[in-house]
This record gives C-alpha cells, structure tokens and sequence, in this order.
C-alpha cells in the first residue's frame, strides 16, 4: 500500500514562500489520513455484520426445521451411539395357502439394569419381586448392590409389566426394543412351523433366528431385508390341519397309544395339505431338547419326517404294481400261498390260512404275506431296489424341513433274497409316513413320482414316470378292494370312495434286539377318491390297543383305519370335495320290444 507523507517536501516550500504556516498542512494530511482509515473500518465492520445476519438466520431456520420435524415424529427415548452394525430383527411372516398367518412378529421389550445409575437398589429389587414374582429378590440385591454395571432382569415382557416398572421411577432400569415371534395359532402346525429364538442381541435389538422346521430351513430368506414385507408362503391349509390335528388327537386316546402322526398330501403337486405329530408342542413356548431318554418320545420329534418305521403290509401294493409292471403278473393271476414258505432257518407266515392259492388282486386285499413274498422273488432284489429308490425310498425326503435331511431310510446292509421277500411287505426296512406318502401319490397320479414340498406351488411339475398308468390303475382298484372287501372295511366314508392298505409292524427295541411281542405301529395309507385320486393321507399310530372287545385289538384294522376315516370324513368337504356316486360297471341290459 502507497502511504502519503505527511509533511511532502514541495507543498512546505510553497508555503514557506507565500508566508503560510507549514504545520497546517501536516494537519490537513494528518485528518484526511484518519478519515480514510474511519471509512475502510466502517465498511469492514458493516461487511461483519452482514455475514454475521446471515449465519445467524440460517442457524435460526435450520433449529426451526428440525424442532418442527421433531414435534410431529413418534416420541422415542434417546440412545448412545455404539460401534458395529445394527441388528437386523425384522423377520418375514409365514402364512398358509390361503393367507391366513401362522407366524408373525410382535414388538416387546427387554428389561436390563445399570447398578451404578440406579438410586434405591434395595426398593428397585423389592418392586421388581412385586410385577415379576419369579425372580429372586435376595440374588437381585446382591447383583444391584455389587460390582456389576449391566445385568439382564427379563428378555421379553408385557406392555402391562414395562409401564409397572416405569412407575418404580428408577433411572437404572431400562428397556431394549424387541421384535418378539409370535405363533398366533397356538400349538397348531408346531412342527411343521418349528419355532425361532433370539440369537445374537444387545441392550437395543436382537436378532431372530429359526431354530427348527421351517422356520430355520428358510431362515436366511425370512431374514432378508431385500424381500421387503414378502411373506412365505406354505402349502398347509389351516383349516385342514385344525381338523386333522383334533381328529388325530382324539384317535390316539382313543385307542391309547403313545404317539400318532398324518400326512396328507396332493398327489399331482406333492404339497402337504397337513402334517400332523403328536405329541406336540406350543412353538410360543418351545421346550429344551431333551438330555436323556428315547428322542422319539420327545415332543420336539416330528414323527411324520424324522420317524422311521417298518410300515408293514403298506408295502405289498408296490410290490404288486412292479409285478404288473414287468409283466410277471395280472390283477388275476394266481399266487402260490401254501405256507409256511420257509427259506434257510426263517418261515414266513400269514395272519390266517388262506388257502393254496389267491389271485394277485386277493393277495392285496387279504393282506398275504406268503403271496407277496413269492411275487418279490420273481421280481428279484435288484429290479426291487431300482424301483423303491425311483420313487424316492433310499435317500431323505426333500421337504423344506430342517428334521428331514437326517430321515434317511435304514436299509438291510446285505440286501439278500431274504431280504427282497421282508421288505416286499414292509419288514427289514425303514422309512417315514412321508416317504410312504410320495410313494402312494406315484399310484394315485398315475405313475409319477412325486417330490413333496411344504411351499405351495403354482403350477404343476410333472415328474419322471416310475410306472405305466395300466399298473398304476390297476393298483388303484387293488387298494379299493382291500377298503370295501377286505382289511380296511372300517375306512369306508360314504360318498368318498377310500382306497387303501393297512400295516401292522411288530415295534423294534430300543437296543435294536429284536421285536416287541405286544407293541406295534399301525399304519393306514390311503387315498381318495379312488376312481380320481385328489389326496393320499397316510395315519400311523405308535403303540395302539383298542380294548373294546374281550381281547385287546393291535393291528392297524382295527386302530388306524377307523381314525383315518372320521379324518377324511372331517377334511374332505374342508378341500372342496363333494361326496358322489361311486362309477360302477352297469349290469348288461337286452331291449326287447313289445
């Protein structure tokens, strides 16, 4: 910056020479240098202010904008920032076929203390004591009164229990939000749903976890925020499985037996109208896996998928339908059914003596263990293999169920002609009602194989074919015969045309040495209506004794079979099936003319 002299050289020797006082013009310069410098701070102080107005009114507006924003949003306590990523606690709901929920969500709290902020510990324990009598009031001081700055006190309470603990008015007492799962239906579909818990979790949110059926099968996908409000969508019909379970329940006290399961399943789709475990358990209240005795007796167990049973004479129909197949025998060819048929050490014996011999159709239908095991030496062990692993009896049921993966079907390890001739009516090998019903669905499809599946599907996949639809019909109208002919005369429903087969399987020991000689599982498998196959439910009662007569009653005729018809009876209208006519063959009429 040029700065001006104040006393300049020329303008004091002009006035030295006019007779004017040079120090004048010192103060002249001197006031015009002052009054510059006003004028510069003036302008710079104006500028100051001008900045400092608008920092001010934009301050002012921004603390305007979010006071408003805060006044009109949901009140909520503040909380500390913490390191990590938020929990993610929203889960999918999961509905049946037609909507209707079978699991859901609910918003609830956690209770928690901090020791070190509470006022009265003493009062705060006694208060605590009152709204949750199940806690210990001694324990609770100890931990109040302590070295402990964080405690849990409850991990899920009521809206009625967190406005009673705000009233004990203690700042140490606080709550973390929850996302609770909620089974709305009670213990209905227990297994199949299996049950969530809280997984990984702090003071401010906890993850939900499937921890069983379902519910851990797709944890991933109902966990997935990317799917929105997109619930998972179940083939079950609530409906349906409410009167299956009522009528299953009342059927195994009725014939006292320990445990029973169903399974009814859409025999084009493969999907599980129902599935039934008893006993079971209410899924808003799971039980703790049990630490010893028989897991089977749990009711954790699902003994429709992780049962695996000898199903007895349910079997014969697949042998007799591969022997139609390869051709080695008609509905009307006769079987040889003199016995005991003896093979090494071991006789192979029927129920009853039934003569010499029987047509194939009568051997089903008598339930012959004699004929079919001759029908089974002719096919042979190999051709017996390929066509029980075709329709899916050697490896696990795919059914989107955790449980299901460890069903694997227990297989003689030496697959002998003896051990063709056993399993050709259901002994020596173990598989589940679900396996039993894919199985029966082949025939009442028309020879299909089919893949159950508990998601409901749109539309229908057809799979690869395990037998002709000639054999399959002609199995079909076997399976008719055994219900209004033979063992299962008490599965008639009137209108519905019920096919089917019983079983009755001496009950292995526990330690794998032999047989019981008074415990059995019974075992109905079913389908309906038989000229139109629409469903195949399989019942299986572990254990059952019907004592109305003289001598207690075991074999599934008169235990299972009963308790499947009041079933189907229940459900069939429930599935839209009206009951009609039955198709016979019309008896031959002549015309004649007057």
């Amino acid at each position: 910056m040029t700065r001006t002299p104040l006393r300049p050289l020329a303008s004091i020797l002009r006035a030295r020479a006019v007779g004017e006082n040079p120090d004048s013009i010192e103060r002249a310069n001197l006031r015009a240098r002052h009054e510059e410098m006003r004028s510069k701070g003036r302008a710079r102080a104006e500028g100051r202010l001008l900045i400092m107005a608008v920092l001010f009114t934009g301050a002012f507006i921004t603390v305007g904008t979010r006071m408003g924003m805060v006044s009109v949003s949901e009140a909520s306590e503040p909380r500390t920032s913490y390191a990590g990523s938020r929990i993610q606690a929203e889960r999918a709901d999961i509905v049946d076929r037609h909507g209707r929920i079978l699991a859901t969500n609910l918003e609830t709290h956690a209770l928690y203390a901090q020791p070190h902020h509470m006022i009265d510990k003493v009062r705060a324990a006694k208060e605590l004591v009152a709204i949750f009598p199940g806690l210990d009031e001694e324990r609770l001081i100890k931990d109040f009164t302590g070295k402990r700055k964080f405690l849990w006190i409850k991990k899920k309470i009521s809206p009625e229990q967190q406005q009673a603990v705000h009233d004990i008015g203690e700042p140490g007492l606080l709550f973390g939000r929850r996302e609770m799962r909620l089974y709305p239906n009670g213990r209905l579909a227990a297994h199949v749903l299996g049950g969530a818990s809280f997984g990984k979790e702090d003071v401010h949110d906890a993850e939900l976890i499937g921890v069983a059926g379902v519910e851990k099968y797709f944890d991933a996908e109902l966990r997935d925020p990317l799917n929105g409000d997109k619930a998972l969508t179940l083939s079950i019909d609530l409906t349906v499985q409410a009167a299956a379970e009522r009528v299953l329940w009342g059927g195994m006290k009725l014939m006292n037996a320990k445990g029973a399961s169903s399974v009814l399943m859409d025999v084009q789709t493969g999907e599980v109208i129902s599935m039934v475990s008893l006993p079971d358990f209410d899924p808003n209240k799971r039980p703790r896996p049990p630490v010893q005795g028989q897991a089977a007796d749990s009711p954790l167990f699902n003994r429709a998928v992780q049962g695996l049973y000898e199903l007895g004479s349910t079997f014969k129909i697949f042998t007799a339908a591969q022997s139609m197949e390869l051709g080695l025998a008609a509905p009307e060819t006769m079987i040889d059914t003199k016995g005991p048929l003896r093979w090494g050490k071991f006789r192979i014996r029927d129920f009853r003596n039934y003569g010499a011999q029987l047509t194939l159709t009568k051997v089903i239908v008598k339930s012959s263990n004699i004929g079919t095991a001759r029908i089974a030496q002719l096919i042979g062990a190999a051709r017996q293999q390929d066509f029980l692993r075709n329709l899916g009896f050697f490896e696990p049921t795919p059914v989107e169920v955790v449980e299901a993966r460890g069903a694997q079907p227990l297989l003689p390890k030496n697959w002998s002609e003896l051990s063709t001739m056993t399993i050709s009516y259901g002994h020596g090998m173990s598989a589940s009602p679900l396996h039993l019903a894919a199985g029966y669905a082949a025939i009442a499809n028309g020879g299909t194989k089919v893949t159950p599946t508990l998601l409901k599907q749109g539309d229908v996949e057809v799979g690869p074919r395990v037998m002709s639809a000639e054999s399959a019909e002609a199995a079909r109208t076997m399976l008719r015969k055994v219900v209004s002919e033979g063992t299962a005369s008490f599965g008639e429903v009137p209108g519905y045309a019920v096919g089917g087969k019983t079983g009755t399987a001496d009950k292995p020991k526990e330690n794998g040495r032999g047989y019981y000689e008074d415990k059995v599982i019974a075992t109905f498998a079913a389908m309906f209506p038989t000229h139109d196959p629409k469903y195949v439910l399989i019942l299986s009662l572990d254990e059952p004794v019907e004592t109305s007569g003289d001598e207690p009653r075991r074999t599934a005729g008169w235990t299972a079979v009963p308790v499947a018809a009041e079933m189907i009876a229940r459900v069939a209208p429930l599935l839209g099936l009206r009951p009609e006519v039955e198709p016979a063959e019309l008896a031959d009429i002549t015309l004649t003319s007057n």
